[in-house]
């Protein structure tokens, strides 16, 4: 189980958006290494060469990061949080808040 998913609220922790903050758009597993990609974050300049279909130009995109540089910020408490995992009472598997304990992440 992985603990950040789509349209979870991270803030970036290191590297040149340092303390920006998006919502996770995509999550990738390449050999172990947990990527995300992160609205308004990692924005680069791709040229497009025109085709039939397409005209050509500069596109902006946003590229994926690993995972270990965002931390999930908490939706009751609003603050940047680990995650823990609890189980409730009929056994499902839940993540929470350590710092608040809420389980609405």
């Amino acid at each position: 189980m992985f603990k950040i998913k789509k349209k979870d609220k991270v803030i970036v922790l290191s590297g040149k958006d340092k303390n920006k903050t998006g919502n996770v758009m995509d999550v990738f597993f390449d050999n172990n290494k947990r990527k995300v990609v992160v609205s308004g974050i990692n924005i680069v300049k791709k040229h497009i060469k025109p085709t039939k279909n397409t005209s050509g130009g500069i596109v902006s995109k946003e590229l994926a990061i690993d995972a270990s540089n965002v931390m999930l910020i908490c939706s009751k408490c609003n603050q940047p949080s680990r995650i823990k995992f609890d189980k409730l009472s009929d056994g499902k598997k839940v993540r929470a808040c350590y710092k608040c304990g809420s389980i609405n992440i």
